[in-house]
């Protein structure tokens, strides 16, 4: 995949965001609690909220820390970092498709009964950013792949730079407004299979993002040496 094109970083970034919005995590199990108690609403508002933090973090990232990672050492360190995290989460997403149930992945987590109907349509938004502010995992992604996939997307501008934001915010609007919608309308026409199958296609995209960005990284490594 030709990362010089801005279309080609919206897919990279929607497929690499949804491998990992759909695994089960804090946000997942906010989005199903509130969803089953105000609704449908819920979850764009705690998409909102999530979508908030990146673009604030986005901001920090592109005028302040990447202007000290600018030399072959910080990409080098970034992409190969990247690269392992990727491989990490194709693996672990392997050897887990075939034990997935859509069923566990809506209801294996609980959730407190915070945000009734009574909360206000704030409540949703900021929980949506104190749920993936306080996920260890949130930071470690936009630490590795989500710096790396900053560096590639600003060789072309702005352009590229809301390509990949654009890419990855649709991906967390795409699967937690199926799962609001699921939830508040009840399932039945998502079996495990597609679930499985959707889980493992994106597994094999991110083992073949991980090549792209472990080759980033050794030819760059190769180039100094």
């Amino acid at each position: 995949m030709d990362f010089g094109y801005p279309a080609a970083i919206f897919v990279s970034s929607f497929i690499i965001g949804l491998s990992g919005a759909m695994m089960p995590g804090p946000l997942l199990a906010v989005t199903i609690r509130h969803s089953s108690v105000r609704g449908f609403s819920a979850a764009p508002l705690l998409v909102l909220g999530h979508a908030l933090l990146e673009a604030a973090l986005v901001f920090l990232l592109l005028f302040g820390l990447m202007e000290w990672i600018r030399g072959d050492a910080a990409i080098i360190t970034i992409a190969l970092l990247g690269s392992a995290m990727l491989l990490r989460m194709a693996t672990k997403m392997a050897r887990e498709v075939r034990t997935l149930h859509f069923d566990d992945a809506m209801g294996g987590s609980a959730v407190g009964r915070s945000g009734g109907k009574g909360s206000g349509g704030v409540r949703p938004v900021i929980d949506g950013i104190v749920t993936s502010a306080s996920n260890p995992y949130w930071s470690l992604w936009w630490a590795t792949i989500g710096l790396g996939y900053l560096l590639l997307s600003r060789g072309q501008g702005w352009r590229g730079v809301l390509a990949f934001f654009a890419g990855h915010i649709l991906s967390d609007a795409a699967w937690y407004l199926f799962v609001g919608g699921a939830i508040s309308a009840g399932r039945g026409w998502f079996t495990d299979r597609v679930y499985r199958g959707v889980v493992g296609a994106c597994a094999a995209f991110l083992v073949f993002f991980a090549l792209t960005f472990g080759y980033l990284g050794v030819s760059r490594l190769a180039r100094i040496l």
